[in-house]
C-alpha cells in the first residue's frame, strides 16, 4: 500500500512498480523452469522402468518360451495328444502367458507416466500471490 507521506514522484513509483513486476515475472520463469526439470526427471525415471520392463518381457519370451513350450508339449504328449498338436497348443499357451506378463508390466509403466502429468502447481500458486501483491500495490 502507498504511504500518503511518500514524497516520491509518480514516475518514480511507476518505475518501481514496473521493476517489481519484471522481477516477479523473472522469478516465476525461474520457478517454471525448475518445476519443468522436476517433471522431466520423473518422466525419465518412468521411461527407464518401462524400458527395463520391455527388456524383461523380451528376455522372458526368449528364454522361457522354448523351455516351457517343450515341457508343456511333452506333458500333452504324455496325456495322449499327437506331437504336432501338443507342440502348437503348448506354444500358444506359453506365448499368451508371457505376453500377458509383458502387457501388465508395460501397462503399469504407462499408467505411472500418465499419473505424472506435467503441471505447474507451484508456479500457478506463486503467480496468483504475485498478482494479489501487484493489485495491492496499485491500490
Amino acid at each position: 500500500m502507498l504511504d500518503p507521506r511518500d514524497d516520491r514522484s509518480l514516475s518514480d513509483l511507476m518505475t518501481g512498480l514496473v521493476t517489481d513486476i519484471a522481477g516477479f515475472f523473472r522469478k516465476e520463469i525461474d520457478l517454471a523452469k525448475a518445476e519443468a526439470g522436476e517433471n522431466l526427471n520423473r518422466a525419465i525415471g518412468s521411461i527407464e522402468t518401462l524400458v527395463v520392463g520391455l527388456i524383461f518381457a523380451i528376455a522372458a519370451v526368449g528364454v522361457l518360451l522354448g523351455a516351457v513350450v517343450q515341457g508343456l508339449g511333452a506333458f500333452l504328449i504324455a496325456q495322449g495328444m499327437q506331437e504336432a498338436n501338443a507342440d502348437a497348443l503348448s506354444a500358444a499357451v506359453v506365448g499368451l502367458v508371457v505376453g500377458l506378463l509383458a502387457w501388465v508390466m508395460i501397462s503399469r509403466s504407462l499408467a505411472r507416466l500418465g499419473n505424472r502429468s506435467v503441471r505447474f502447481d507451484k508456479t500457478t500458486a506463486s503467480l496468483h500471490r504475485d498478482l494479489e501483491v501487484a493489485k495491492e500495490t496499485v491500490r
